[in-house]
């Protein structure tokens, strides 16, 4: 089989990849503990894939109980250069309605106590990180969503929040009056390790509900956002299997050398046991 470079995360609703042949299931051990799930690996159109339920496939695990760490640096293991990722939000603006996409190219923290590094135990990075999506990835799934005929928003600002719970009204109109314009509970987190492991990252970010803040919609609620989920699946099957098509071999983005400028700590006063748990992703800077 060729090597798996393309990774895609399903979000809720999207528990499995339709069109997904020659399927196999890879249970992937890393030095952060267990993914949220075995890695489905298998070919899309043709092109070799790895596809894993962020919240397993019976959906049972919290956004605060994610291993972000485990996810990512799995996908490294298996090889992965670029995450296509799927997540349900809510729409903070008037014209951003449920049941249409956004690709959000900017991120706002509003979670409280998750680790979203890879670094430590003795070794000190700082990835650059002004530019959170991967501009190439994002053009990608730009281009994907007009050639599947799904109405898509390019550039915004997804705020991601703690949860479970959704916003209070108090928070849902501070955080129209900050600018931000969907929020959701995942994302942050990906994108950060996804960087530090130099993977490509973006995000289709599929509106459900108003979030509470719109005077003429009721709060949203668990089943509203999942009746729209299951409208808006087969959409998002279909841009991602367009966006498989899209995708180049070679890179030549940022993305690949983040680390190169990054790692502060001298080579030779890393520890061995940090060398060895991060060797995926710090193996060509150690040489």
């Amino acid at each position: 089989m060729k090597p798996i470079k393309l990774g895609i995360i399903g979000g809720s609703g999207l528990y499995g990849m339709e069109g997904l042949k020659k399927t196999r299931e890879v249970t992937v051990r890393t030095p952060f503990g267990k993914p949220s799930d075995n890695y489905l690996v298998g070919e899309l159109d043709g092109r070799p894939v790895a596809f894993l339920a962020r919240h397993g496939r019976k959906h049972m695990i919290l956004p605060s109980e994610l291993n972000f760490r485990a996810n990512i640096y799995g996908f490294k293991l298996l090889g992965v250069e670029r995450i296509l990722s799927v997540s349900a939000v809510g729409s903070l603006k008037e014209e951003l309605k449920p049941l249409e996409f956004l690709i959000p190219d900017q991120f706002f923290d509003r979670t409280r106590g998750r680790i979203s590094t890879f670094f430590g135990d003795g070794v000190v990075a700082h990835v650059g990180f002004s530019d959170p999506v991967c501009p190439a990835l994002m053009t990608v799934l730009a281009q994907a969503c007009q050639r599947a005929g799904v109405g898509a928003h390019r550039g915004g600002t997804y705020v991601c929040m703690e949860g479970p719970a959704f916003s209070t009204r108090a928070e849902s109109h501070t955080y129209r009056k900050l600018g931000f314009d969907i929020i959701g509970m995942t994302n942050l987190q990906e994108a950060k390790l996804a960087r530090e492991a130099e993977i490509c990252y973006a995000t289709v970010a599929m509106i459900t509900d108003y979030d509470c803040w719109h005077p003429e919609h009721e709060a949203v609620t668990g089943m509203e956002v999942l009746e729209n989920l299951r409208r808006n699946i087969a959409n998002v099957q279909k841009v991602i299997r367009e966006a498989a098509r899209l995708v180049t071999e070679g890179r030549g983005c940022k993305c690949e050398r983040a680390l190169a400028q990054a790692i502060v700590t001298a080579r030779e006063n890393i520890p061995a046991r940090t060398k060895k748990k991060l060797a995926a992703i710090l193996r060509k800077y150690l040489k």
